[in-house]
């Protein structure tokens, strides 16, 4: 059996059928949130530490950032 984890993007389901959006790699790095632009798809991907990454959306989840 192999110990290879396959990750994939994943778009958020509150996007609907929009490509405006970001995607996430799941499962994730341990200690790491990759995201990248659903419309660019082969462009730069920005990894953020897992704890500011749940900060922010924990932020954005009570309206701190509307």
């Amino acid at each position: 059996m192999s110990d290879a984890i396959t990750r994939t993007w994943r778009k958020s389901s509150y996007s609907g059928n929009e490509n405006a959006c970001l995607e996430l790699l799941t499962p994730p790095p341990p200690g790491q949130a990759p995201v990248r632009d659903s419309k660019r798809t082969d462009d730069t991907v920005i990894i953020f530490p897992s704890a500011a990454w749940s900060s922010l959306v924990e932020a954005v989840r009570r309206g701190d950032l509307a």
